[in-house]
């Protein structure tokens, strides 16, 4: 991304940017980083995510923080289609994959062909997504993906890993200036799920480790005696 960035800049030219946006926390970071050197629109397609009031939640978001974000090339705010029912079909048969497998990939994959697309009816240079921020996604699979819907929409596609050089921690940091709402899962209901898990299994180890030391202290009162 950086040669790609330094490449124009040497030609004099200001390129034509679709970055696909997951959600508002991670955006932030991104476009303080892409205003500089591109014009961009700014794709929310994420029929992944559920219930629609989510949804609602989330999108909205991202335009607030369009509007409080500086920028020195305007963005250009699009929402995509959002039709749940397709993320369904996709993931039909994955419900219980672990997050980060491969439902997520065909997540991946369908979003960012949507971003690609879109791309192409624009006329973009390039396309890209703010998903390679998360730590908890793989940027190198991010990035074959969008190489491999780069050759069927014959759009270039920005490679990225935005997490590095503390690129999550900055969106931390954007999220608490703007006060922006973060969520604690991905946004399907598969993930969702998961996140609950682990707070449980959380909480009980926390309870079970509350019992050991109440019973050690216990023990020690009655050995005392």
């Amino acid at each position: 991304m950086e040669q790609i960035i330094a490449r124009e800049k040497e030609d004099g030219h200001v390129p034509s940017l679709l970055l696909h946006s997951c959600c508002a926390p991670c955006s932030s970071a991104v476009l303080e980083k892409l205003t500089e050197d591109f014009k961009i629109t700014l794709l929310y397609y994420n029929p992944n995510i559920s219930p629609k009031e989510e949804y609602d939640k989330r999108v909205e978001e991202v335009k607030r923080l369009l509007c409080v974000l500086p920028q020195k090339h305007p963005v250009r705010f699009l929402e995509g289609p959002y039709h749940p029912e397709e993320f369904f079909a996709m993931a039909k048969g994955m419900e219980d994959v672990p997050e980060g497998g491969e439902r997520c990939f065909a997540c991946y994959r369908m979003r960012l062909r949507e971003a690609a697309y879109c791309a192409k009816i624009l006329g973009c240079d390039y396309f890209t997504t703010t998903l390679t921020i998360s730590p908890l996604k793989s940027a190198q699979k991010l990035n074959e993906i969008g190489e491999e819907v780069s050759k069927e929409f014959g759009v270039p596609l920005l490679p990225s890993d935005f997490k590095k050089k503390d690129g999550y921690k900055r969106s931390i940091e954007l999220s608490a200036e703007y006060g922006l709402y973060r969520q604690d899962f991905c946004g399907c209901v598969f993930s969702k799920k998961q996140s609950e898990e682990r707070r449980a299994q959380k909480a009980q180890e926390h309870e079970e480790k509350r019992k050991e030391q109440e019973l050690e202290v216990l023990e020690h009162e009655t050995l005392g005696r």
